[in-house]
């Protein structure tokens, strides 16, 4: 991979506005996030494409979810991060189709960053005893497995086939949905014992589903093709 036009004015874009939250919101911990950024921005200049940069805007996200997940009084802040997060989630692959070509890169990368997002609000909520741990784990491992999944195939030597799949995306789209419901209900001070019962049941539900898919698409790519007929 080398540095790309695209990439450095992206990279330099999302490093201004994040340092420009860090000097503004001030959270605990400033230098650590600060130092996220710029590690994901040095990242990012490697990486070709107005799309992938698009999907790229979760991980820089992770920061300031992060830092609202953790932080009394800011699940407001957080639902609004998360609703971003969900609005690149949404408007990446049109990009993709309309003024890049959907690459490996692009199909890869999405799930890498919706974990890394996810994976930092899921912590973040169970330190601040908003959601359970074993929900937290859930959605950790969400991403998690089939990106150990994925490395296992490559040091087998088999070429795994990252693409979008449906599964994924409605899974990754109801654990924004109902992790945000929960910020949002918290933040107005309403009962949101409903929302997080319906997500220990939807978002294990959705995850299991995933890997479902995943096993099922795995297996049957690794089918050999069927002999021709002779005759």
């Amino acid at each position: 991979m080398r540095i790309t036009r695209s990439g450095v004015v992206f990279s330099v874009g999302y490093l201004v506005l994040g340092l420009a939250w860090v000097l503004g919101a001030g959270p605990q911990g400033s230098g650590y996030f600060a130092a996220w950024f710029v590690a994901v921005a040095a990242a990012g200049a490697l990486v070709p494409g107005i799309a992938n940069q698009v999907t790229l805007a979760r991980a820089y996200l992770a920061a300031p979810a992060l830092a609202y997940a953790v932080a009394p009084g800011k699940l407001g802040l957080l639902a609004v991060v998360l609703a971003i997060a969900g609005l690149t989630d949404l408007v990446d692959g049109t990009i993709a189709r309309r003024f890049d070509r959907p690459s490996t890169l692009g199909g890869g990368l999405d799930p890498v960053v919706d974990g890394v997002l996810l994976g930092a609000v899921g912590i973040g909520l169970t330190i601040g005893a908003i959601i359970p741990l074993w929900l937290a784990v859930v959605i950790v491992a969400r991403y998690l497995l089939p990106a150990l999944g994925g490395l296992v195939l490559i040091s087998l030597h088999r070429r795994p086939e990252l693409r979008h799949t449906v599964s994924g995306q409605i899974s990754t789209a109801l654990i924004i949905i109902l992790v945000g419901g929960i910020c949002l209900f918290r933040f107005m001070n309403q009962d949101a014992s409903n929302v997080v019962a319906g997500a220990e049941v939807v978002i294990p539900v959705a995850t299991a589903a995933t890997f479902v898919h995943l096993a099922w698409a795995a297996t049957r790519r690794s089918r050999p093709a069927p002999a021709p007929e002779a005759g």
